[in-house]
């Protein structure tokens, strides 16, 4: 039997913070987990798409970051950064 080879095998405590709310023409169900591990970012888990990224303020401000991560279109994208803004 091979031995297993572990990058690394950690546990820690984290907080989850689990949020639903409408925006102009979608309801976002977001799973919101902070963590050490993440230096100061969040794993942000849509649970409608099972889409998730490790965000912070900068990654908000790139261009199409949003859009591309949780396939959304501009506008959705832009009532999520808005939402996001307020707790990143």
């Amino acid at each position: 039997m091979e031995e297993r080879f572990y990058l690394y095998d950690d546990k820690e405590q984290t907080t989850t913070r689990f949020v639903s709310f409408v925006g102009e023409s979608e309801r976002f169900d977001l799973a919101i987990t902070s963590s050490e591990r993440f230096y100061g970012k969040q794993l942000v888990l849509n649970m409608q798409s099972n889409r998730f990224a490790i965000i912070g303020p900068d990654d908000l401000e790139e261009e199409g970051y949003l859009e591309h991560v949780y396939n959304l279109s501009e506008s959705l994208a832009e009532e999520l950064k808005s939402f996001l803004s307020d707790i990143i």
